[in-house]
């Protein structure tokens, strides 16, 4: 399944990159993220929980950048395992460009799911999906911008 959207963050290109390496950021942005540990260097654990229609699961993943240009861009890649709910895995690219009124940032998401997850079909998998991505970015932008109400 494949995401993508765009935002206008009212703040510098310098200030949204720096949040889109901040741990603390990405962890209060991430919903239903209990813990995240790490950094952008080496790389991220985290424990998200998360209810996926009837299937509720505590998913336990590495994260990891790559392909980063400071300030213009990077890819994230992250697995989580679920247990008997199964596996998320995906990745995202993002990039940032000035514009008026702050920084544009694009992002294009491909993700998959296996085991019970999977079962659930992919209009459930992909408005859920499509919730995630959306409640990340709104979180990021709220926080990005001092409108922080998460």
């Amino acid at each position: 399944m494949e995401l993508s959207g765009t935002k206008v963050i009212a703040a510098d290109v310098d200030s949204v990159w720096a949040h889109l390496n901040n741990p603390e950021t990405l962890k209060a942005c991430i919903p239903g993220c209990e813990e995240l540990t790490g950094s952008p260097e080496e790389g991220f654990s985290a424990v998200v929980k998360q209810k996926v229609g009837p299937v509720k699961a505590t998913f336990k993943g590495e994260v990891t950048l790559s392909n980063v240009t400071p300030g213009k861009s990077y890819t994230i890649t992250g697995e989580g395992k679920g247990g008997v709910a199964g596996f998320a895995k995906g990745g995202a690219d993002v990039a940032l460009m000035a514009v008026d009124g702050g920084t544009e940032l694009t992002y294009d998401v491909q993700a998959k799911v296996g085991g019970k997850l999977a079962q659930l079909g992919s209009r459930i998998i992909g408005g859920f999906a499509r919730k995630m991505a959306d409640q990340f970015f709104e979180r990021f932008q709220d926080t990005v911008e001092g409108n922080d109400t998460a």
